[in-house]
């Protein structure tokens, strides 16, 4: 009798599934800094609850959500994206297989040395989270020079900026730099912030000009880069690296106002509020609106902290740019290196409504104080949910074969 396929031995190693996970960057970041985003939501809302208290003595529960939403969750979503896209921006090899599997697990092995960091003590808990951002910088720097594609030099220093911002944190917590802590996780967030400004400049107006010329709109284009771009993102680098060094003075304020309507208008010449039909597409421009919010902020935090505190600042910048723009690119990302139609389902539609709704909650807490207590749990309970929804809807993509083989 002929044996079906039924009656043989399963072949063994690894599945179709499991080369799939490891076959770039994005899947497997994408993955767990999803799940990541949620647990880490989790362990801070009951933190605050008192239930909890992740970070230990060493770092303690503040600096430690500081830390996991900036260097977990962001860098984790910031690393496999630059996985992902520096290799076809180089034209280099992209890391795959056992290499992305050992990077993809000394990012996991950071976020549990940081949960309980008492145990293994702050020198080793520092060495092994810093390993990811090393090895990182390290790959993109590789691959770059290998290309002499200097363009992409910016995706080197976004990873080295965070190491050094990292690096600030931990050695805040073994008392070799007394209140470091803020200063470098604010520094994590300025690079992410950059980051997303530099690479949205160049992805949004390009979307959207395909979208537009696909979908047969008439009318204009979005405007190609010139002259005011550069010079908007010049200013936005002295302006975030002033909000490091001087948060609190006017001239900081004076830049961030500059920095908020120069933005503005280069949104306005990408044509956003012409995508409402898709929002693959409006999302983009949505995740980058946040970017003058956080300036506006900003200056107005120098006129009157007291009203608009820096904590405003800081999460329209956290939640609003990096939460709002990472789940744009990942859905994005997941849905285009996988083979499927660009365009958004209703779980994805709702991904995005919730992720600006939990934004506005969040800086809402900050400027409202009489409705903190409330806010934070509602903005807390959006976040968690804008990324599970995520994962029940793109999870199978991320760790399944490609569409079409």
């Amino acid at each position: 009798m002929t044996a079906t396929s039924a009656d043989r031995p399963s072949p063994t190693g690894p599945t179709l599934a499991d080369r799939a996970l490891l076959e770039v960057g994005f899947r497997p970041f994408f993955l767990a800094g999803a799940a990541w985003a949620i647990l880490a939501m989790v362990l801070w809302l009951a933190a605050l609850a008192g239930v909890v208290s992740p970070g230990g003595d060493a770092y303690g529960p503040l600096a430690w959500h500081a830390h996991e939403m900036v260097y977990g969750f962001g860098a984790g979503i910031v690393g496999g994206f630059l996985l992902t896209a520096v290799p076809s921006w180089t034209g280099q090899p992209k890391l795959a297989g056992r290499g992305l599997a050992a990077l993809a697990g000394l990012w996991l092995l950071g976020r549990i040395v940081m949960l309980a960091p008492d145990g293994v003590g702050v020198a080793v808990a520092a060495v092994v989270d810093l390993g990811f951002l090393a090895a990182l910088a390290a790959r993109n720097g590789w691959q770059v020079r290998a290309a002499r594609n200097w363009r992409n030099l910016p995706m080197v220093a976004g990873p080295l900026l965070l190491l050094a911002g990292n690096a600030l944190v931990h050695a805040d917590a073994g008392g070799l730099i007394a209140d470091a802590a803020l200063l470098g996780n604010r520094m994590g967030l300025a690079a992410i912030v950059m980051l997303a400004a530099l690479i949205g400049g160049r992805i949004i107006p390009a979307f959207t000009r395909n979208w537009l010329v696909k979908t047969g709109r008439g009318g204009p284009l979005p405007v190609d880069p010139d002259r005011l771009d550069v010079a908007v993102l010049l200013a936005t680098l002295a302006t975030l690296a002033a909000w490091l060094a001087f948060p609190d003075e006017r001239v900081t304020g004076i830049l961030a106002g500059a920095v908020a309507l120069g933005t503005l208008v280069r949104l306005g010449r990408w044509q956003g509020w012409r995508t409402g039909s898709e929002p693959l597409v409006w999302v983009l421009h949505v995740g980058y609106l946040w970017i003058p919010v956080g300036f506006a902020l900003m200056a107005a935090s120098s006129l009157d902290p007291a009203a608009v505190p820096q904590a405003a600042v800081r999460h329209a910048f956290g939640v609003g740019v990096v939460g709002t723009m990472t789940l744009a690119m990942m859905t994005r990302a997941t849905l285009g290196h996988t083979g499927r139609a660009l365009a958004a389902d209703r779980a994805t539609t709702a991904v995005y409504l919730l992720i600006t709704a939990t934004a506005v909650l969040r800086v809402a807490a900050v400027l409202v104080p009489s409705w903190y207590g409330p806010m934070v749990e509602l903005s807390g309970a959006g976040w968690m949910s804008a990324f599970a929804l995520y994962l029940a809807a793109y999870a199978p993509k991320l760790w399944g074969p490609r569409v079409g083989g």
